[in-house]
């Protein structure tokens, strides 16, 4: 009885992960930067005093800090070194194999929808933001809001989610 509710409860994770929207959003102005999982868990990059970075993860009601530029503590060697040949068979991938990977990868990317997209540039140099001017007058009428300055302004704003 306990194996088949826990099959149920592991299916209906399952279904719940391939149904939930998954959002990336990228704001440098007001430096927000996140993965999220509806519902579930959101991972947030924020500034630290002490650290450089910290990783916020905010999952199921509580939260966790996690600083991914701190050194690691050294463990103790095993001994055991690997012969060059095994490492280079470790790493060779054959071309279907590669054919195979890159369609999977075509198929997951085709997956994710632009729901907003704002550049704002100034390069620093007058002559080469008149000539992104008409590049981004051209981009404004297919994909987002893009907009060239002369003061001294850089901003992305990207909002990607999953279907």
């Amino acid at each position: 009885m306990i194996g088949w509710s826990i099959a149920v409860l592991l299916l209906g994770t399952l279904l719940y992960l391939l149904f939930v929207p998954l959002v990336l959003y990228v704001d440098t102005d007001t430096n927000a930067y996140y993965v999220q999982i509806k519902g579930l868990a959101k991972a947030s990059i924020e500034g630290d005093k002490q650290e450089f970075i910290r990783i916020r993860l905010d999952a199921l009601f509580s939260h966790f800090y996690f600083y991914p530029l701190r050194k690691k503590r050294s463990e103790k060697k095993t001994g055991k070194v690997k012969s060059e040949a095994a490492r280079k068979k470790a790493f060779k991938l054959d071309q279907a194999k590669l054919v195979k990977y890159s369609q999977i990868g075509r198929r997951l990317l085709t997956t994710f929808h632009l729901k907003r997209l704002e550049v704002d540039v100034d390069t620093g140099d007058c002559i080469q933001n008149a000539r992104l001017y008409p590049v981004f007058a051209f981009l404004n009428h297919y994909v987002g809001n893009f907009r060239v300055n002369f003061q001294d302004r850089n901003r992305l704003l990207l909002h990607v989610q999953n279907r």
